[in-house]
């Protein structure tokens, strides 16, 4: 199987770039290809600086649904493989930028919050659609992005924030338009290139030190209430609705 993604890696800058249409949606094994890739990066001395962006429709629209529908035991394998591809992102040895366009959803919030920095396209879009898939997780990497009430509101109701208030609420270091959003990215990591690679993993280190609480741990938490949606009605219906695009019927 082809990985879900493209690397190239030039002047200490690597760049991984997701690619698995129609809308980089990932399914446990293209998660777990993630972690890999970012993992052998951080430990790659010819790696200063990674850039995560991604090609298509937008940059992600979380895991794949249509697999969990037909399957829902297999959300043990997305929630290990999401797991592994944020604890990658975020404990990387390396800084990490990532560059979001279109629609950031689901496992797109949790990439996006384990970065270092964030930019984005004009035309960026983030949401946590998990209540309406029957799911639960992302809250803790969200609320490492915007502030706690922020993130209940897009939790409970599933509405989107735009890319000017993403930047307003202090999570994006800048708002381009699409065609600047890889070349502005670049840019950043040149500077970053162009540091002592072991001060740059000092400062890492320290940085992530110094969070409140264990992103990790955290996540690991949300898990746990995912596994215990999974074992309700409502969460079965949520995702049949969302596959055979038709309106959720609750029992009372």
């Amino acid at each position: 199987m082809s990985k879900p993604f493209k690397v190239n890696i030039e002047n200490g800058i690597a760049e991984m770039i997701l690619d698995h249409p129609p809308v980089n949606a990932f399914d446990s094994a293209g998660w777990f290809s993630i972690a890999a890739q970012m993992d052998a990066l951080g430990v790659n001395d010819d790696v200063r600086v990674i850039i995560i962006g991604a090609a298509g429709k937008g940059f992600c629209a979380g895991v794949d649904i249509k697999e969990l529908a037909a399957h829902p035991s297999r959300i043990v394998d997305v929630n290990k493989g999401n797991y592994e591809t944020f604890r990658a992102i975020h404990r990387n040895p390396k800084p990490v930028i990532i560059a979001l366009h279109s629609f950031v959803l689901g496992g797109g919030i949790g990439m996006a919050g384990a970065a270092d920095i964030i930019i984005c396209s004009d035309c960026a879009r983030f949401g946590v659609p998990e209540i309406d898939r029957g799911a639960m997780g992302g809250g803790a990497h969200l609320q490492r992005m915007f502030p706690v009430q922020k993130v209940r509101y897009m939790y409970f109701t599933g509405e989107f924030i735009d890319a000017q208030e993403a930047y307003r609420l202090g999570a994006v270091e800048k708002v381009v338009p699409l065609a600047e959003l890889l070349p502005s990215a670049r840019d950043i990591a040149a500077k970053i290139a162009a540091k002592s690679p072991a001060m740059v993993k000092l400062a890492k280190e320290a940085l992530t030190g110094i969070e409140d609480g264990n992103l990790e741990d955290k996540y690991r938490w949300e898990q746990g209430f995912t596994l215990e949606a999974y074992t309700m009605d409502d969460s079965q219906e949520s995702r049949d609705a969302f596959v055979q695009k038709r309106d959720v019927t609750f029992k009372d």
